[in-house]
């Protein structure tokens, strides 16, 4: 057996590269060792096959965005963690039509934006990319969201144009805002600026109980439909770079 060595000096030996461009082909999945896909330049192996992927490219690997249809039930933005809502490489919306090769740093580091309160279920991102962090945060005011809305109870007179325009939420007047029936018992929402807690109120003001809310779009960027569907509670896929919200 031979003695054991770091990964990245195994596979500088093999390509004629340097020690530091080693590393970047492994960080960004294209070694594999004995058949898997390893990520980790420091690891040790000894007579286990190497092998480069031929597509590999020394281009830097673009940080990730990912676009999740969050469950009702889970506080995406008190702490729980990616890993907690179930977001690996196994729940990969089959249908995500993004070519991006799945990478285990794709789910590091992750922040969620743009919040959703705890029961409402839909579309929320997590990224590594400071240009989609700053574009929700900044800019979040000014990107219009869609909610579909449960509700029952009795639509006081004029109810619908109240809820478009002319009701406040914690001592503020809200801006108009777009509002219809999607159904008899829904209501779709295109709003800017909505916040935690803000569309039960609203809802309230004009006498209807709230029973469920999903999100389905976030500006440009919606969930996602394939041949089965829309992308289905608990899977993700990527947002393609390039795409704006």
């Amino acid at each position: 057996m031979s003695e054991p060595i770091r990964l990245a000096r195994r596979v500088a030996e093999l390509t004629g590269c340097t020690r530091a461009e080693a590393e970047a082909y492994i960080r960004n999945g294209w070694v594999s060792v004995d058949g898997a896909l390893v990520e980790t330049p420091q690891l040790r192996i000894t007579d286990e096959v190497v092998a480069l992927d031929p597509e590999a490219r020394k281009k830097p690997v673009e940080p990730a965005t990912l676009l999740f249809h969050k469950p009702a039930g889970f506080d995406a933005f008190n702490g729980i963690g990616s890993a907690a809502m179930g977001i690996a490489p196994d729940t990969r919306w089959a249908d995500d039509p993004h070519e991006q090769r799945v990478l285990q740093r794709h789910f590091e580091r992750l922040t969620p934006m743009v919040p959703l309160e705890a029961e409402a279920s839909g579309l929320i991102v997590l990224t590594q990319d400071g240009r989609v962090w700053r574009r929700l945060t900044e800019d979040l005011a000014t990107i219009e969201q869609e909610l579909l809305v449960g509700v029952e109870g009795r639509l006081a007179p004029y109810g619908l144009h109240k809820l478009a325009q002319g009701l406040s939420f914690e001592g503020r007047e809200l801006a108009p805002c777009k509002v219809s029936w999607q159904n008899e018992t829904t209501l779709r929402f295109a709003i800017k600026g909505v916040v935690p807690g803000q569309l039960r109120a609203m809802c309230a003001q004009v006498g209807l109980d709230v029973t469920a809310i999903r999100r389905q779009r976030i500006g440009r960027i919606a969930i996602g439909k394939g041949p089965e569907g829309a992308m289905p509670p608990g899977q993700w896929r990527y947002l393609p770079v390039g795409e704006r919200f």
